[in-house]
């Protein structure tokens, strides 16, 4: 079986790519959490524009103008 070291980008471990595949690219399911919980607490941002439910015009919810 092949090969592939990377480093997993939560704890920057040497792993194999191909072994820790459920999580990949992190080395264990620890890392992949630890990341989606910087993510959910916003401590990663995509940059952009921000952008307030006041902005909107509509007296439709936020989810009722993601199906337009």
């Amino acid at each position: 079986m092949k090969q592939l070291i990377i480093k997993c980008p939560a704890c920057t471990k040497k792993h194999d790519y191909y072994q820790s595949k459920p999580w990949s690219p992190f080395c264990s399911e620890r890392c992949q959490l630890i990341d989606l919980g910087a993510w959910a607490s916003e401590e990663h941002r995509i940059k952009g524009e921000s952008v307030s439910l006041s902005d909107t015009s509509s007296d439709k919810s936020p989810d009722d103008q993601l199906l337009q």
